[in-house]
């Protein structure tokens, strides 16, 4: 008999393969960033700045300092304002900030009376009733019982305080000082158009002994001598020009009746 057949061995099922993942979307790689323009060329102007040579760092700190230097040397080579000095020169000043505004700068008059063309000179023929009505001014007058100031037998009348319109004359014996006060004086008598001259034979004298540079009675002053003892028996001893003891009337502590011209 025929024998029986051998089965055929089956070949094993082959394994499906695993699947593979599907790859990503690849990404799109960034654009190259354009190229920047070239630089724009320099003017001449600017390439001619550039190439000029630098200051350098040291010499800054010496530069920084030029203004002051040029301050120093200008302070260096300007010269000084002149200072007022002596009676004339003091005197104009202190009638500029105190008197001309009622006396007018020229001493022509307004709401104070005329000094120039020799009016201050014909109510006091003396400097030192000059002085004192200065000094003790309208009210100082009045408080005493005195009513006129300067030369009683002035021409045209001997004035009385408060005749000018009513106007009072301030008193500047303690708003200045006793040297100020005399400067102011010697300017009114001497420094206007029609005042004393003090090169002439009647007027040198005075000019000399109170109002120059040189005058003995500012000098006194100067050192500490009070005004109002100028001329009284414990006042210091002024002598004329030739050096002899001056002949001035007292100015004394309190007001006075002016003195006639002779």
């Amino acid at each position: 008999a025929a024998g029986a057949a051998t089965p055929a061995t089956s070949a094993p099922a082959a394994t499906p393969a695993a699947a593979t993942p599907a790859a990503p979307a690849g990404r799109k790689a960034a654009a190259a960033p354009a190229a920047a323009p070239p630089p724009k060329p320099d003017s001449p102007v600017v390439a001619a700045a550039k190439r000029r040579a630098k200051i350098p760092f040291w010499a800054m700190a010496g530069l920084s300092l030029l203004p002051i230097w040029i301050f120093m040397y200008v302070r260096a080579v300007t010269e000084p304002p002149e200072v007022a000095a002596g009676p004339m020169g003091i005197g104009a000043e202190v009638y500029a900030g105190n008197c001309a505004s009622c006396h007018l700068g020229d001493g022509g008059g307004g709401a104070g009376r005329k000094l120039n063309d020799g009016e201050v000179v014909k109510t006091f023929p003396h400097i030192e009733d000059h002085i004192r009505f200065v000094y003790f001014g309208t009210e100082g007058y009045e408080s005493d019982g005195i009513t006129s100031y300067g030369d009683p037998n002035r021409e045209g009348g001997a004035h009385t305080t408060r005749s000018y319109n009513g106007n009072v004359m301030p008193s500047f014996g303690s708003a200045l000082t006793g040297e100020e006060v005399l400067s102011v004086v010697c300017e009114e008598r001497f420094g206007f158009a029609g005042g004393l001259d003090p090169t002439s034979e009647d007027a040198a004298e005075e000019f000399e002994t109170w109002c120059s540079d040189e005058s003995p009675v500012f000098l006194a002053l100067e050192s500490g001598v009070d005004l109002l003892t100028i001329g009284t028996p414990d006042g210091p001893e002024i002598l004329d020009p030739e050096g002899n003891p001056a002949d001035i009337l007292p100015i004394g502590p309190e007001p006075m009746a002016g003195s006639p011209a002779s």
